[in-house]
């Protein structure tokens, strides 16, 4: 119970705040990390996790409303509908079971959207932070107003939001304390009692929270197709980062979890969201940490800190409207630093691996905007993935010693040594309609050039064969044939092997299930040949 008063505290504020991210009222956020949170908490079973609004589902959510040009109500409509298409979209996943497709977003491209999200939602607080009204852009449309009225900076709006920031990172250090809700207190306190609304500084929008669902959906129904366009985006990055802190944190206290489970709890959680006017919501690494960091035990700690808002929301509504808005953006810049570490981006470039990628992700979201870098985000994933399938090493094996049974990379392993007469090689990818006939016809250049007796083809990478696979391996038999080159399978699946009897090759019964059997059995018959 202590642990969700403390998640309150974080809670409060965050929702408020991420609401004021996609421009909707501080009830919408709310009404999402109660709803929703209370929802999770019946269908879903991670402990620790903590389902509420995230900030990067708010800032694609701006992006997308932005986009339909209509007034703050009609925003709120869209979003509730936008919301429940998000959870449809959650529920149908499940329902098919292929909640894992969100693995098909890399984790270094979601790294770079990631650090390019926090800047971009970081850069858009400055304004609130400032005072100065910038309008609606890109990143570098606010940084380019931010610099060119500089001089009309709010200093007590500059001054509150500065205090705030330091004292919630001081605080943060104190696991004892609960950091948001203190930092909201005394934001209320220097409200009251240093008159900051008469300084110009702006407040928040006050909190009308009567649960309400038929407003949510006037006027909507018509926009349904354009809007279930915008809910794939905030559905994809909701799971992956979802996912990703349900995994974590589950792993860190031995909890088994099922994904086809949470992804239909996010979905009702989204519904439910939407019915009642919220926006969309997730398990944000933040709200978790600090669950955890809590001390929480069990899924109580949520269905407390969801208590503590209702009681918060019913008993002193009034409160909210005197937060100022720079202590707000304060506690979003905050909750957001960590995604600015450079860190992640030092070890791919430490590994060798996939570093152009993080990097070109984060352009992508600074470059097109947050919808778009999303999807751009997306593409990347998918088109390193089809890269590597397209086009795999392929490697020619060798012994590693004079009577070992290990075939290793030739060009990895000096020490290993060709066998005379055989060429043996390895796709290093499964082979598949997209790179079959191209990988096979390498294999067949090189073995006409190597001037070699018997191929032997190394398949412990393809668990299957499909058509097109199956067809140009009997090609690649044939061209070998006609050279006086016979082609033996090695590490053969029994799957693949069966898709070849059923295509009447005898390369399914000449298979071996080892590089070494496969080996033995081909020197035995070039022995036999030469006797």
């Amino acid at each position: 119970m202590l642990a969700g008063l403390a998640v309150a505290g974080l809670l409060l504020p965050e929702a408020a705040a991420y609401a004021a991210i996609a421009g909707l009222p501080p009830r919408a956020g709310l009404t999402a990390a109660i709803i929703g949170g209370l929802v999770y908490l019946i269908v879903g079973r991670s402990r620790l996790a903590i389902v509420s609004p995230t900030s990067s589902a708010a800032a694609i959510l701006a992006a997308s409303l932005a986009s339909l040009q209509t007034n703050v109500a009609g925003y709120t409509g869209a979003a509730a509908v936008l919301t429940a298409l998000v959870g449809l979209i959650f529920i149908t996943l499940s329902l098919a079971q292929i909640g894992v497709i969100t693995g098909f977003i890399s984790r270094p491209v979601l790294r770079g959207f990631g650090f390019a999200l926090g800047l971009t939602i970081i850069v858009g607080q400055l304004p609130h932070m400032t005072g100065i009204d910038t309008g609606y852009g890109s990143v570098w449309h606010t940084l380019s107003q931010l610099w060119s009225q500089i001089g009309a900076t709010n200093i007590a709006s500059l001054a509150t939001g500065v205090a705030t920031l330091g004292l919630f990172l001081s605080l943060r250090r104190f696991r004892s304390i609960p950091a948001g809700l203190t930092v909201l207190l005394a934001g209320i306190m220097a409200s009251s009692f240093l008159g900051l609304r008469e300084l110009g500084v702006e407040m928040a929008p006050a909190v009308d929270f009567a649960l309400s669902w038929r407003q949510g959906l006037q006027g909507q129904l018509s926009a349904i197709p354009e809007l279930a366009r915008m809910a794939v985006p905030i559905a994809l990055i909701l799971f992956a980062e979802s996912w990703g802190t349900m995994r974590t944190l589950a792993i860190r206290h031995g909890e088994q979890l099922q994904a086809s489970r949470e992804v239909a709890a996010l979905g009702l959680a989204n519904l439910a969201s939407g019915a009642m006017q919220g926006m969309p919501v997730g398990a944000g690494f933040s709200a978790g940490s600090a669950n955890e960091a809590a001390g929480a035990r069990s899924r109580l700690a949520g269905a407390t800190a969801c208590f503590v808002l209702v009681l918060v929301l019913m008993l002193a509504p009034g409160a909210v409207s005197l937060i100022p808005a720079p202590v707000l953006s304060a506690v979003v810049i905050a909750a957001l630093l960590h995604s600015l570490s450079i860190a992640p981006f030092e070890q791919l470039k430490r590994l060798r691996r996939d570093y152009p990628l993080a990097i070109a992700a984060a352009l992508g979201v600074l470059v097109f905007g947050v919808l778009n870098g999303m999807l751009f985000a997306i593409g990347l994933s998918l088109a390193d993935l089809l890269h590597r399938l397209a086009r795999p090493v392929i490697s020619e094996l060798g012994r590693q010693q004079p009577h070992s049974h290990n075939f290793v990379d030739l060009n990895a392993h000096k020490e290993a040594q060709r066998i005379v007469g055989l060429a043996i090689y390895r796709p290093n990818a499964p082979l598949i309609f997209a790179n079959a006939e191209s990988v096979l016809g390498q294999v067949g250049e090189a073995a006409l050039a190597a001037n070699t007796e018997v191929v032997v083809l190394s398949l412990e990478e393809t668990d299957d064969l499909d058509s097109t696979a199956i067809e140009a391996l009997l090609e690649l038999e044939v061209i070998l044939q006609r050279n006086g080159i016979e082609l033996v399978l090695a590490r053969l699946h029994d799957r693949a092997r069966e898709g070849l009897r059923n295509a009447g090759s005898k390369l399914a019964e000449e298979g071996s299930f080892s590089v070494m059997d496969a080996v033995s059995g081909a020197r035995s018959r070039l022995q036999a040949l030469s006797s």
